[in-house]
């Protein structure tokens, strides 16, 4: 740490940088861009400020307003836990307050001040995040779980018969919006039109503006019939709170949640999935019953979080961080993706995270997610059986061909072409199985229970003669339950 350190967001814009600021350029010594040609592989380039820096280094965003970056595992949790030290009120933030930040600046969507939960404080983001989670407590997730299960069935059934598919837009695009429409109340909304126009609004493209008004209006329509008529959904607890919302906050958190949770989990979808089909320690832990479905998206989380970093923390008073001087007003990454390969708490990223929840995919402090047990459910159930029904999938390209869609917020896996043999439509009231009539047992485990081996084959045993049944039934021995009724009673949600 440099005591004397200028403030990154505290300096006039029109001045030139002090003698030996690294303002000064790009370059040796330099701050980096987390955007354009610098930031092509944002992965190496947050490994070589952690080099140059340590836990906390300072970047440009676009148009060069200056940011910090937390890296460290421990920072970043210090960042999100300290609401007397941080906040993510962006009115505060000194670039913006000089006037570096224009509103068309391309990451003002993420960065505007906006009166929901993940941006107050005090008693208001008590009141505003006690009607959130409290609608989020009111989920049947019994019934969630089916909605999952029959949501991935009619997905696997539209391409099973073909033997081949992409399951980025074919399914993880999809599942997560399906399932969300049900839980808030509106699943007449979902179609392509509904996943196209979540895509496009979270992409910030020149349609994106028109595509968040699709969604904004399917919000609108099911805030004014709700309002109406409540019901038992998200939306009719989010409305009948005593926290007593307008009209406005419950759209605006409504959208809060649609976006948050699809996105995350569409990306936590297609990285677990890629995991499965291109990792060998994965499939063979799979297959031997070592590791379950839920386990793997852990470990997912821990290395390809649905949200590389999160805009944006905002000092409330001078500190200190990660050895770094912050100045009042200035802005701050929370930042999973290299926080959860901080080597101080990993220090072999090949080492199994199996039982450890102390990743930072879902952040942490007052403004944790609140909807991750959502999340993880589509991502367990959906992931399950989309495996026991495409038991022999396997990737359609070579590894080295898949390509990401990278930005500062996330990374997208652009496509995840498949191939396996073509299988029958199933009844989507059915558990998922290998096959209409499966044949044998299916390859992928669920859960940790494990069966004793098949007898070898031999002469088949003569029955022995009847005996008498007594005229009071006796207990009937429990039966070992067989795979295909742990599968009708997970599908049955018991």
């Amino acid at each position: 740490m440099t005591p004397e350190q200028q403030s990154l967001t505290g300096t006039d814009p029109t001045s030139g940088p002090p003698p030996g600021c690294p303002a000064h350029g790009l370059g040796p010594g330099g701050l980096h861009r987390l955007y354009g040609p610098d930031a092509e592989n944002l992965d190496d380039l947050y490994e070589r400020l952690r080099e140059e820096h340590g836990p906390v280094a300072p970047v440009l965003l676009h148009d060069d307003v200056p940011m910090w970056v937390v890296l460290g595992h421990a920072e970043n949790l210090h960042l999100v836990r300290s609401p007397s030290q941080y906040c993510r009120d962006s009115r505060i933030w000194t670039p913006l307050q000089e006037g570096m930040v224009k509103p068309d600046h391309p990451l003002m969507p993420h960065i505007a001040w906006q009166p929901i939960c993940s941006h107050a404080e005090g008693d208001e983001h008590q009141r505003l995040r006690a009607a959130v989670t409290g609608a989020m407590s009111t989920i049947d997730h019994r019934s969630m779980r089916r909605h999952i299960g029959r949501h991935t069935q009619e997905l696997v059934n539209a391409f099973c018969e073909r033997g081949r598919a992409d399951l980025v837009p074919q399914f993880a695009e999809h599942l997560p919006m399906a399932v969300m429409c049900e839980i808030l109340g509106m699943p007449e909304e979902y179609n392509d039109r509904m996943v196209q126009a979540a895509r496009d609004a979270l992409k910030g493209t020149e349609t994106a503006i028109e595509s968040h008004g699709y969604v904004m209006d399917a919000l609108s329509r099911l805030t004014t019939r709700r309002r109406a008529r409540p019901d038992d959904d998200f939306t009719s607890h989010l409305i009948t709170h005593p926290a007593g919302l307008s009209d406005d906050e419950v759209r605006e958190h409504l959208r809060l949640v649609l976006f948050a949770a699809y996105e995350a989990t569409a990306n936590l979808l297609a990285n677990a999935l890629r995991m499965v089909l291109t990792e060998p320690g994965f499939r063979a832990q799979l297959n031997g019953g070592q590791m379950t479905v839920p386990e793997a998206i852990e470990q997912s989380l821990w290395d390809e979080p649905p949200f590389s970093t999160v805009f944006g923390y905002f000092a409330k008073q001078d500190a200190e961080l990660g050895g770094q001087r912050i100045r009042k007003g200035d802005g701050l990454l929370f930042a999973p993706a290299p926080g959860n390969v901080d080597p101080r708490v990993r220090p072999d990223l090949s080492a199994n995270m199996q039982g450890n929840r102390s990743h930072l995919a879902f952040g942490g402090g007052p403004h944790e997610c609140p909807g991750q047990d959502i999340g993880r459910a589509i991502a367990d159930v959906g992931v399950d059986a989309l495996l026991t029904r495409l038991s022999d999938i396997r990737l359609d390209c070579p590894e080295e061909d898949l390509r990401w869609r990278s930005s500062i917020a996330s990374r997208h896996l652009v496509a995840l072409p498949v191939r396996f043999e073509p299988k029958p439509q199933q009844d989507v009231g059915l558990p998922p199985s290998a096959s209409a009539v499966p044949p044998q047992r299916s390859t992928w485990q669920v859960g940790t229970a494990h069966t004793d081996p098949a007898p070898a084959p031999g002469p088949r045993p003569v029955a022995p003669p009847p005996v008498p049944v007594d005229p009071a039934p006796a207990a009937e021995p429990a039966r070992r339950e067989t795979l295909w009724h742990r599968l009708l009673r997970w599908w049955r949600g018991d």
